[in-house]
C-alpha cells in the first residue's frame, strides 16, 4: 500500500507540475531587422556568444496578469522580462538581474533610448570593479547594443535595460543592479517599444505567480537608488 501511495503522489505531482508550466512558442532571431551597424559590430565580438539556456530563449508565452499590452514586466525572481501583448500572450526575454543588494522594484517609464551606448560607470562601479570611467560604444561594452533608460517622476533613475557582453550570465542574478539582455534580444525589444513605455519592475518574491497580480498605474512611483550595469 505504501508502494502505491508513494506512486500516487508522485503521479499528483506530475499533473500539478504540468498545470503550471507554461506553453512557451521560441522564436528565432530575426537578423533581418538588424541595421547595417548592428550586422558590422556584432560580427566584431571578442566575446563567446554562448547560446541561452532554453528555458532563457525569447518566447510567445501565455500571460495571466493585467498589465496593459505594451508594457514591460520585469520578474526578478524569475530572470524574465515580459513585453505584454494582446489576447493574453506576451513576448518573454531570459534576463540577467542584480544581486539581491542590489536589486529593486518600482514602476517607470522609459525616459531615453540608446542605440551601442557608452558607459560611465559610477564611482561605486568604479571603486568596487576597478573599471574605467568612460567605456566607448563598440561591440565589447558592457552595455551593449541597445539601452533603455528607465525614469521615474520625470528624473533618470540611473537604472536601465541594456545588452550584455556576458550572454553566459542570462539566467542569473549577477548585475549591479541592471537588467541585462543578449545583444540580440535587446535589439529585439528596441524595436517593438517606444517612448514612454511603462516598466513593471516586480518586488523580490513577487515573481510570476497568478495569485498575486500587480497592476501597473500610468503614473511613475520612485524608484530609489541607481546604478548602470
Amino acid at each position: 500500500m505504501s508502494s502505491l501511495k508513494l506512486k500516487l503522489g508522485v503521479l499528483a505531482a506530475g499533473l500539478l507540475l504540468s498545470g503550471c508550466m507554461e506553453t512557451a512558442n521560441y522564436e528565432a532571431t530575426n537578423t533581418a531587422n538588424f541595421k547595417p551597424r548592428d550586422k558590422e559590430l556584432l560580427a566584431k565580438i571578442r566575446y563567446e556568444n554562448v547560446a541561452v539556456a532554453e528555458p532563457y530563449r525569447r518566447a510567445i508565452v501565455d500571460y495571466h496578469r493585467k498589465e496593459a499590452p505594451g508594457s514591460i514586466v520585469v520578474d526578478s525572481d524569475n530572470h524574465y522580462l515580459y513585453l505584454v501583448q494582446n489576447d493574453g500572450k506576451a513576448l518573454r526575454y531570459g534576463i540577467t538581474v542584480g544581486e539581491e543588494a542590489m536589486a529593486w522594484s518600482g514602476i517607470a517609464k522609459v525616459g531615453s533610448m540608446t542605440e551601442w551606448p557608452a558607459w560611465h560607470p559610477t564611482k561605486g562601479e568604479i571603486e568596487r570593479l576597478g573599471v574605467p570611467t568612460f567605456v566607448a560604444p563598440g561591440p565589447d561594452n558592457p552595455m551593449g547594443s541597445r539601452a533603455l533608460y528607465l525614469y521615474s517622476g520625470g528624473k533618470d533613475t540611473l537604472f536601465r535595460i541594456h545588452g550584455t557582453n556576458q550572454p553566459e550570465y542570462i539566467g542569473q542574478s549577477i548585475s549591479s543592479g541592471c537588467i541585462r539582455m543578449t545583444n540580440e534580444d535587446v535589439i529585439d525589444l528596441y524595436n517593438r517599444v517606444k517612448m514612454g513605455t511603462i516598466v513593471v519592475v516586480l518586488e523580490p518574491h513577487h515573481g510570476d505567480s497568478p495569485f498575486a497580480p500587480k497592476v501597473a498605474s500610468q503614473t511613475d512611483t520612485n524608484v530609489g537608488g541607481g546604478r548602470y550595469q
